[in-house]
């Protein structure tokens, strides 16, 4: 049986481009703001750009918390991607601090202002372009990816989880970072795997794979 896969449609993220990496590896990916869509679904994905706060007072616009929160409760498969990482979060530090979904224990913070690599060169924020991921715990979804490879990024914060053993990836970017999170039916990236070349489309493949 084929999966239900649906992408959430709270005004916020590149819907079309997360939908075409599951349609060039061969799964039919729906975009919907529908709560009965959501709870139908057997596959979740949460994507996100923009601010933090912006993406919170849309999914409440939109009637999309309690589904959201639903869909991850539930042990389906849900994939969060960029914000949709961090949204899952208890609070962010952008603009203020507000509260997140409350699911993931932490919070998300800026990168230091005064970054450099390791031959001292200040590095800019935000955090665009391709780097490396380190895996500490292969989710089902990295199951076909190498450590070591290469993913885009674009962002200037990052999670800080309370718990460190729900980290999946780190990054280094003037500081190490948890660029992926698991934990039980989530799968959660900081990165954006629709933009991450042939690496990105195996994660979005085993993910519809993936029975949770």
């Amino acid at each position: 049986m084929a999966p239900r896969i649906v992408i959430v449609d709270y005004d916020r993220g590149n819907l079309r481009s997360v939908q075409k990496g599951f349609e060039r590896v061969g799964y039919d990916a729906v975009v919907s703001r529908n709560p009965k869509d959501i709870a139908n679904a057997t596959h979740v994905v949460l994507p996100g750009v923009g601010a933090f706060s912006d993406c919170m007072d849309n999914l409440d616009r939109f009637e999309l918390i309690t589904p959201v929160v639903a869909a991850v409760r539930s042990g389906k498969p849900f994939l969060g991607i960029c914000l949709g990482l961090q949204l899952l979060f208890d609070e962010s530090e952008e603009f203020g601090h507000r509260p997140g979904l409350g699911l993931i224990g932490g919070r998300v913070q800026p990168f230091p202002a005064d970054m450099t690599d390791a031959d001292s060169h200040r590095l800019k924020v935000p955090h665009m372009g391709w780097n490396r991921l380190h895996i500490v715990r292969r989710s089902p979804v990295f199951e076909q990816v190498p450590d070591g490879a290469y993913c885009y990024f674009v962002h200037s914060y990052h999670v800080v989880p309370d718990d460190l053993g729900v980290v999946s990836c780190t990054t280094q970017y003037g500081v190490l970072f948890a660029a992926a999170i698991w934990r039980d039916n989530v799968v959660a990236c900081q990165f954006h795997p629709e933009k991450s070349g042939e690496t990105g489309l195996t994660m979005l493949k085993s993910f519809a794979q993936w029975k949770g």
